[in-house]
């Protein structure tokens, strides 16, 4: 892939078609204006001088802002940012991986787990939600946060019912400040600083 990015460079792609690589290991996304037709056609045939391959399944043109890409568990486009109400051109947590990580965290709380006790389960949680948060904390996320929160309560409340015998929860199980202040159960929040804000 080394060989690739540098010969872009190189051979004078990326100042001809005023395309630039942006790549993380072998995944890579061509930003350009107007010749990005010229650039998968350049692309494969150095791609195939190379001797590597190209997963088709992921090669497409997408045109921004009217349309959008994933990359690196991001999906790229125009997003409303909930602080200001305005749509904005930037990253936001693609689906796929909001759905893994609430996929992880039914199985972690699931029936089988009910031998834990309280601590160990937010002990066995937090480091999941602190992990996502720490790398899904660019772009608009507040609604994002919320529904991994969301998900986590219920899941939380589903397993501690089942460990309790279906024991009976005052509505405050339904707000996250609450299980984190009793529980020290982790709630992703916002910070101004673009970074995960959380108590251990």
């Amino acid at each position: 892939m080394r060989r690739f990015v540098l010969g872009w460079k190189q051979a004078g792609h990326e100042a001809r078609l005023k395309a630039r690589i942006v790549n993380y290991a072998d995944d890579f996304v061509i930003c350009c204006r107007g010749t990005a037709l010229q650039a998968m056609t350049v692309m494969r045939d150095m791609m195939r001088k190379l001797k590597l391959t190209v997963n088709e399944d992921k090669t497409q043109v997408r045109q921004l802002p009217g349309e959008t890409f994933d990359f690196l568990g991001y999906t790229f486009g125009l997003h409303r940012s909930n602080r200001t109400g305005r749509r904005l051109p930037c990253g936001k947590p693609s689906g796929k991986r909001v759905a893994r990580v609430c996929q992880k965290i039914s199985a972690m709380t699931s029936r089988r787990t009910v031998q834990l006790s309280a601590a160990e389960m937010v002990a066995e949680l937090n480091p999941v939600l602190r992990g996502w948060a720490g790398y899904f904390c660019m772009g608009t996320i507040s609604d994002t946060y919320r529904a991994v929160n969301s998900h986590v309560r219920y899941r939380f409340r589903k397993w501690w019912q089942a460990k309790h015998k279906g024991a009976r929860l005052d509505p405050r199980w339904h707000w996250s400040r609450w299980l984190e202040q009793r529980f020290g159960l982790l709630e992703l929040k916002w910070d101004p600083n673009r970074l995960p804000h959380a108590k251990a």
